[in-house]
């Protein structure tokens, strides 16, 4: 008996979504504001959870970066492109943040003062100039570790839609580097094609028939590495240069 409530308003609550979303894409600043109101629970959760700490409305830039990222989705949303509007707002709000995150570090490591990394004898003379070169690397590194740990987070999580994991990736790699390369070929001729990548989005699926005109891989080879093309579009698609960057360095593409 509990169920048909339950899922009423499950109904009820997409259709007021549906209604509002409409609305604001319309100009009706009115539904607008109300879709904000509505999901600020949701906008926050996906801060926290990219941020990996509480988010604080009133004091943290995060909470406005995620508002604008909202207030983007809306405009950016086309109906039939997506999975649905919320898993396309998670979208661009984790980018968004993650934008924000590269930006701060990068600031911060143009604006570290080089006193920092001063070595001061007796004679309050500077030296040490090669310790200060490699405290630059090290904290250069540090940066660079914790920007791709942000990137596996949101590649895994952009993995979870697919039924994927990160660590399954090892499983599914094809053994054999020309295996690999025509998976990767497959993979660019997806992510190069807007008529394509929205299949994949969509449909959480390779668009077989298509593809198997466009590269030359048999239809069988295609269902067999399915899982990891899917995975390779994924990063391809995304907002991920570090992963990108491993990636075509380890096929030496």
């Amino acid at each position: 008996m509990g169920v048909l409530p339950f899922r009423g308003r499950r109904i009820e609550e997409r259709n007021e979504l549906a209604r509002l979303l409409h609305g604001a894409k319309s100009g009706n600043a009115s539904a607008r504001n109300e879709l904000i109101a509505m999901y600020i629970p949701f906008i926050l959760r996906i801060a926290a959870q990219t941020a990996r700490r509480y988010i604080d409305p009133k004091a943290d830039d995060e909470y406005s970066i995620c508002l604008s990222a909202f207030n983007e989705a809306i405009d950016r949303f086309q109906e039939g492109k997506a999975a649905s509007f919320l898993t396309f707002a998670e979208t661009v709000i984790r980018r968004r943040l993650i934008d924000f995150f590269r930006s701060q570090h990068q600031h911060r490591l143009k604006q570290l003062p080089w006193s920092e990394f001063d070595v001061i004898d007796d004679e309050d003379n500077v030296s040490n100039w090669a310790e200060v070169s490699s405290s630059l690397e090290v904290h250069q590194a540090e940066q660079e570790a914790a920007m791709r740990a942000l990137e596996i987070e949101e590649y895994a999580h952009r993995l979870a839609a697919f039924d994927l994991s990160f660590h399954e990736l090892i499983d599914i790699s094809p053994k054999h580097e020309d295996a690999r390369r025509n998976a990767l070929a497959c993979a660019r001729a997806i992510a190069s094609d807007a008529e394509l990548l929205a299949f994949v989005e969509r449909r959480r699926a390779l668009p077989l028939k298509a593809l198997e005109a466009r590269v030359n891989v048999s239809r069988k080879t295609l269902e067999r590495q399915r899982k990891y093309i899917l995975a390779i579009v994924i990063l391809l698609a995304g907002d991920f240069p570090l992963l990108k960057s491993f990636l075509m360095n380890a096929e030496g593409a």
